[in-house]
């Protein structure tokens, strides 16, 4: 495992402990951004969708950009 990290750390020009925090810290906002839509998930303002698609969504999103 420490070698694909640190393989992927190099092919972005960073090193290991930099990539790794980096991991980290986009970890920690998407945990932020669940507990953001978490507070929102029972309100009745006339969206018809539930969180999971939302979710579904953001990543779908996320992943189009980071390729």
């Amino acid at each position: 495992m420490r070698d694909i990290l640190a393989d992927r750390a190099r092919q972005l020009g960073q090193s290991l402990q930099t990539y790794l925090l980096s991991l980290v810290t986009a970890e920690a906002e998407r945990a932020n951004n669940l507990a953001l839509l978490r507070a929102f998930e029972d309100r009745a303002d006339g969206v018809e969708t539930d969180m999971t698609e939302t979710v579904a969504e953001i990543e779908a999103g996320r992943a189009g950009r980071d390729n």
